[in-house]
């Protein structure tokens, strides 16, 4: 049948998938009011009791030489540049204590692919840190830096999985996901697995029963079609899980904040952040993923009062306090909160807030 709004949005109302066509044209024709109703709706489907959930946790970065070659990352430096460094375990231990002051447990690590640390370094890490501070998740690295690994090593990216989860891995984020269309990837991240071999590390990462999450950074050189594109291809690895498998506990997209990165330079644009296409994008991603529980509203690159409105419209999770951030705000995202303004926000919107972990438990 040709595409028609009302029929779509019922299909989405009783949890139906929509196609990438379905996906873009809802996106670009339903009004901003029936994309919230239905995504809310939808919401209410999960966490009846309105619920919102929050972490503490604390992102830092393993070091700053990378060789993915990405237009969007101010952060990252080549291997001969100055300023380079690798975090020492003196400066993890810091960290750690700082965060488990703040009431946290939870430490998200991630790269640069530096072309000298090999599976070993990890490994050794990973364990080290789990020996000097035994009640910290390490929420580590992602599916291209487990690629670039696996491919350096000669390995499988199953074995790399598997080494790291012994030494101490305990969740993979959904980093490096960009848009899951290789045409985009190509030009904006050169040296990252293409998409076909990120989602194939999560369905792997999945049998293993690590919890993961999924994401996405749009708003650059990518179509309307290539995110819903990237939105199904999510969808299908998540209906593919094991059934005893978290799978994608949840759904992160966000908008690329452009100040002073290359795509800017080499297109002289500007990439401005949209804060109602932001609300739109969250609440069609609560559309075209039935199957995943939690959608997540980024408040650092929007700020918290879009946030809220995003509670609205499909998004249960206010994600992280975000003691330390250094990708992101290298590029414009300027937002910060305390640790006392995440619940105050998400009690302000009418919701409940509960303190969670990776898993997504409610935790007293």
């Amino acid at each position: 049948m040709s595409l028609n709004i009302h029929y779509l949005l019922d299909k989405a109302l009783d949890l139906q998938e929509l196609t990438i066509e379905e996906g873009a044209y809802l996106f670009r024709n339903a009004s901003l009011p029936e994309l919230q109703f239905v995504a809310d709706s939808i919401r209410k489907h999960f966490r009846p009791t309105n619920v919102v959930s929050w972490i503490i946790d604390r992102n830092v970065n393993i070091t700053n030489a990378c060789i993915s070659g990405c237009k969007f990352c101010n952060f990252h430096k080549k291997i001969n540049q100055d300023g380079i460094y690798i975090t020492t375990q003196s400066e993890y231990d810091k960290k750690i204590e700082e965060l488990e002051l703040f009431g946290g447990d939870q430490l998200l690590i991630q790269g640069g692919m530096h072309p000298k640390l090999g599976l070993d370094f990890y490994k050794q890490l990973f364990s080290e840190l789990k020996q000097r501070h035994p009640n910290i998740k390490l929420h580590a690295l992602g599916p291209p830096e487990i690629a670039y690994i696996a491919k350096k090593e000669h390995l499988s990216p199953r074995e790399v999985l598997e080494q790291l989860h012994t030494a101490g891995l305990d969740s993979l984020p959904g980093a490096g996901a960009e848009i899951l269309s290789d045409r985009v990837r190509k030009y904006l991240s050169p040296g990252k697995c293409d998409s076909q071999t990120w989602l194939d590390i999560m369905k792997e990462a999945h049998k293993m029963k690590l919890t993961t999450s999924a994401t996405m950074m749009y708003g650059h050189i990518e179509t309307i079609e290539e995110r819903m594109e990237h939105l199904v291809r999510i969808r299908q690895v998540q209906s593919e899980k094991p059934a005893d498998s978290d799978g994608f506990t949840a759904f992160i997209p966000w908008p690329f904040c452009s100040k002073g990165t290359e795509l800017e330079k080499i297109s002289g644009q500007v990439f401005n952040i949209n804060k109602n296409e932001y609300i739109r994008m969250i609440a069609i991603s609560r559309i075209m993923l039935p199957n995943i529980p939690h959608i997540q509203a980024s408040w650092l690159t929007v700020g918290l009062p879009t946030a809220q409105i995003c509670l609205y419209g499909g998004a249960d999770d206010l994600g992280s306090i975000m003691i330390e951030e250094n990708v992101v705000s290298q590029a414009g995202a300027t937002y910060s909160v305390k640790k006392n303004e995440l619940p105050e926000a998400i009690r302000e919107a009418g919701f409940i807030p509960k303190l969670r972990n990776q898993h997504y438990d409610l935790l007293e």
